[in-house]
């Protein structure tokens, strides 16, 4: 375990599964948290609903999809650019989205990067893998910031 935690927020099980599946092929040695709609995500994040009193540290990287139940991808996006203790995660859009415009509100809204998720799966594991060495060994964090 390196202390690096992933959130993966991610509705479809299969999807969920593929992607844990990947990291552990990339041996992917974070510790990964799932939230598997948009409130469970901001419910984390913040510390509030079923994770009130837990740790309030930030994960170092959030894995983003857009159509997730409750509260969307985006609407997740914005509230955590809003807050000023996470307004600097690392959030990667982590989608099967297509649309255009999906991934101009993305950048819009201040995502770090939008990945779409490759159907293949040796493709899917290679770019997990991207991600975690870009986003968890090369990428330098700002200071958490506090507020």
């Amino acid at each position: 375990m390196t202390g690096k935690t992933i959130l993966l927020v991610e509705d479809n099980r299969d999807d969920e599964e593929l992607a844990l599946l990947a990291f552990k092929k990339g041996q992917v040695l974070n510790e990964v948290v799932v939230a598997r709609d948009g409130v469970e995500a901001l419910d984390y994040l913040f510390a509030t609903g079923p994770h009130t009193g837990r740790d309030v540290a930030l994960p170092q990287l959030m894995l983003l999809d857009l159509k997730l139940p409750k509260v969307d991808g985006l609407e997740v996006l914005r509230r955590v650019r809003a807050a000023p203790r996470t307004r600097r995660l690392p959030v990667v859009i982590l989608t099967s989205s297509r649309e255009e415009e999906d991934l101009v509100k993305g950048y819009d809204l201040g995502t770090n990067s939008y990945v779409r998720k490759p159907v293949d799966f040796v493709q899917f594991v290679e770019v997990i893998r991207q991600l975690q060495v870009y986003w968890l060994v090369l990428n330098e964090l700002p200071p958490v910031a506090q507020g």
